[in-house]
């Protein structure tokens, strides 16, 4: 029996919407059906914007909460292109709480049938607030309509034993039927666990995952008794099953689109047989790929984790995230036999790895062994863990231990030097059991710092410097020491430094394409607002810049691929029916991005001193690190400095060098705080937020107190 259910009456979705959203109260089991309002719509599309709109408005005005005050939400959305099975892409969830790592909004953009099918149900969004006493799971059925939020205290506490257990329970013999969202043992024991969200691989015959791993979230579900949300959509899924404004127009733009992916991926980045896998051998060319905390950008072992390799592990078959992907990227190993406990020996299916897993649990802590990186993929997925945040936490740990801030005695005997595959499994282990060393460093970066040097009196300021995180948050797996406009793609970016907000390394460094600081600033503004646009419809970007037309490199701005980009406007207008210009989609999106900076200023954040990132990300810290690239360094000095380095000792020249590195990072956020409307402080103005129509009187009454 049910601790408690809700019944609703199905309806129909037009234009991309069902016009109203979910709530759970988990401290007092109520269930509510919310309205979409007008305003809503205009002002915050769908997606992320619904998330943000909806949690800004639950969290209470009085006082500053933490991540784990029973007011946190878990909001999820889909957005009015989401569900879409003609269009590449058109299956992404977006989640957005108060991040355990930050203190402050994040925000995660997932595959998976979970946010379509929550649409299909009924619902353009969920918000889940409050604390249940008992361990419970919540249970969306969308072709009954009723919500059911039943105790699950009986449930194992890993990914996969979740998903097998609830799909047969609820699905049977319609195991596509049901999308899941859960987390797992790590996600309880550390700050940084992920959600993972389900879909049924019908070829493969098994559930496979995607995760939303930024910022904690999955450590905010545990921390709420969620066991898992679980939808369940068994309708028919057309072109029509969105209610689209013109149907025909989006199956054209929609076949056309896909059309072109399945002609150009193979000759281009084989993103549907190799997925994100190519980018190891490129970032690793141009010394752009993390290795040994960010330390250096390449290694001579690089190839080892480079696509050639898991050309031949990735198990062939169709591999989309969502129906009908030409991109179809999410690729796996299958019979993959783990060698350490607790599931030694046994032959497994392991969702990825992608670029981000490979570089971050792999270079960066000096691992160059693919198997040992696909366990640690493996054990991560089921445990609730994000490998970002995890590969970057653990390599911070192996340089301080190797520089001697920390020793054997503080890492309970783990001899944590880089490529010590051992002692990183482990780690991971004692996050997913609540033991040893593995909590601290499941603590996150920020802390890690405060802990060592408070414990273990370990040098603040060498830890700042080598310790990358920005805002809380592990950095995702790029070297930017020679990119400055990806540098502000990191520190200017609103949740810290992922990459999804702005990509701007080849432009920068490799092709020059914006030598002066207002060309840098330009391009931190459309990127990250036009990046922003995906989360706000339910669509991956990956379709939008991973494939291009030939055409392309004859267009006034390649990187923008513009062709693609009003192919989305004729999508969007597809849908909802709303004509749309290239420049009102960044208007779109430009409106929930200053609305996000806001919230973050609400929280306690958002000025400019929380946009510092530390200097590793700049510029060389260590003798070793300018040493090794001496060449580089000392003809940047006497050409951009005037600098004669002849004679010079080595830490001369690193002063010298980082004084000009820093001062140039701060003149980038004078011009990016400009271009985007904000005060030199980095908060948006007054009169921006009424140029955007989002000056709501507690916004107004909010950035009054900010001067």
């Amino acid at each position: 029996m049910p601790i408690t259910e809700f019944k609703y009456d199905l309806g129909r979705i037009e234009k991309g919407y069902n016009n109203r959203t979910l709530y759970v109260n988990l401290s007092d089991m109520k269930i509510l059906s919310k309205p979409v309002s007008k305003t809503m719509k205009e002002k915050f599309i769908g997606g992320r914007g619904f998330d943000l709109w909806l949690l800004w408005n639950a969290l209470p005005k009085n006082r500053i909460i933490k991540w784990n005050d029973p007011e946190n939400e878990i909001c999820i959305a889909c957005g009015p292109l989401g569900g879409t099975p003609v269009f590449p892409g058109s299956g992404k969830s977006i989640v957005a709480s108060i991040s355990p790592l930050t203190g402050m909004v994040i925000d995660s953009n997932v595959g998976g049938y979970f946010g379509a099918y929550l649409k299909f149900a009924g619902w353009d969004a969920l918000e889940i607030q409050g604390k249940a006493k008992t361990e419970v799971v919540i249970f969306i059925d969308g072709d009954e309509g009723k919500v059911q939020i039943e105790d699950a205290s009986k449930l194992p506490s890993e990914t996969h034993l979740i998903v097998d257990i609830l799909a047969k329970k609820y699905g049977g013999e319609k195991p596509q039927s049901v999308s899941v969202v859960s987390s797992g043992p790590g996600a309880e024991h550390t700050f940084f666990g992920c959600l993972n969200f389900s879909w049924y691989d019908a070829a493969r015959k098994i559930h496979r995952y995607k995760q939303a791993g930024r910022g904690g979230i999955g450590t905010v579900l545990r921390d709420k008794k969620v066991k898992a949300i679980v939808v369940k959509y068994s309708g028919k899924i057309t072109v029509d099953t969105n209610g689209p404004a013109d149907a025909e127009l989006l199956k054209q733009v929609g076949t056309a689109y896909n059309q072109e992916i399945r002609t150009l991926d193979p000759k281009q980045n084989e993103m549907a047989t190799i997925g994100t896998t190519h980018l190891v051998t490129i970032m690793n060319e141009f010394d752009l790929l993390p290795v040994k905390n960010f330390k250096f950008g390449s290694h001579p072992d690089g190839p080892n984790l480079g696509k050639e390799v898991y050309r031949k592990k990735f198990h062939k078959g169709y591999d989309g995230c969502w129906l009908g992907c030409a991109l179809a990227c999410a690729h796996g190993v299958k019979d993959f036999e783990l060698k350490t406990d607790p599931y030694k020996g046994q032959r497994v299916f392991v969702n990825g790895p992608e670029y981000e897993t490979i570089a971050g649990v792999g270079s960066n802590c000096g691992i160059f062994d693919a198997d040992c990186v696909i366990e640690i993929n493996y054990y991560c997925d089921i445990y609730g863990l994000d490998t970002i945040s995890v590969g970057t936490a653990i390599a911070f740990a192996m340089e301080c231990y190797e520089m001697g801030l920390i020793n054997k005695k503080i890492t309970g005997g783990l001899d944590l030097r880089f490529g010590n595959k051992e002692a990183a499994l482990e780690l991971i282990h004692q996050m997913a059991r609540g033991e040893g060393f593995g909590v601290t460093v499941g603590q996150g970066v920020r802390r890690m710092k405060k802990i060592f040097a408070e414990k273990h009196g370990a040098d603040q300021k060498i830890m700042q410097d080598i310790g990358m995180e920005a805002k809380g948050l592990e950095f995702s797996e790029y070297v930017t020491k020679e990119s400055l406009a990806q540098q502000g793609g990191y520190g200017l970016a609103l949740k810290g430094p992922q990459h999804d907000e702005a990509w701007l390394i080849f432009l920068d460094m490799v092709h020059n394409l914006m030598p002066t600081f207002e060309q840098k600033a330009e391009n931190l503004h459309w990127f990250p607002m036009f990046r922003t646009w995906f989360g706000l419809n339910g669509l991956c970007k990956l379709p939008w810049n991973d494939v291009v037309p030939p055409e392309n490199k004859n267009t006034k701005e390649p990187a923008k691929v513009i062709s693609h980009v009003e192919n989305y406007a004729k999508y969007f207008y597809a849908v909802t029916g709303k004509k749309v210009t290239v420049d009102d989609i960044i208007l779109m999106s430009e409106r929930v991005y200053n609305f996000q900076r806001i919230f973050n200023l609400r929280m306690g954040f958002g000025t400019r001193e929380h946009d510092a990132i530390p200097y590793r990300a700049v510029g060389p810290v260590t003798k070793e690190e300018y040493e090794s690239r001496a060449e580089r360094y000392d003809k940047q000095l006497k050409e951009k400095l005037g600098y004669d380095p002849k004679g010079k000792t080595t830490e001369e020249k690193l002063a010298v060098l980082r004084k000009h590195r820093e001062a140039e990072y701060e003149r980038l956020k004078d011009a990016v705080y400009k271009r985007r409307g904000w005060s030199a402080n980095g908060v948006p103005t007054l009169q921006k937020v009424k140029e955007l129509g989002i000056d709501f009187p507690d916004v107004v009454e909010l950035l009054q107190k900010h001067g």
